[in-house]
């Protein structure tokens, strides 16, 4: 077992447009060779593209306020 870098993850991780790639990667490649794993992942991506579509209107629609930001330096850094 790697142990982990200073910044929390792993080193040779891909990270950024590198891992988004080989995602797609994976996720076609199961949806090809498990044919019965198409109707899961169909399902999982129309669920997040409606649950996504109703944030977006929910907070175009109902933008925060100023009032309504109650701590507003959790940390309570500077």
């Amino acid at each position: 077992m790697e142990s982990p870098s200073p910044g929390g993850g792993y080193r040779n991780l891909p990270k950024g447009q590198t891992a988004l790639i080989i995602a797609v990667a994976v996720v076609v490649g199961v949806a090809i060779a498990f044919p019965a794993y198409r109707i899961f992942i169909l399902l999982s991506v129309g669920i997040g593209v409606v649950v996504a579509v109703i944030l977006y209107l929910w907070h175009r629609f109902r933008p925060l306020k100023e009032e309504n930001i109650h701590n507003k330096r959790p940390l309570g850094l500077g």
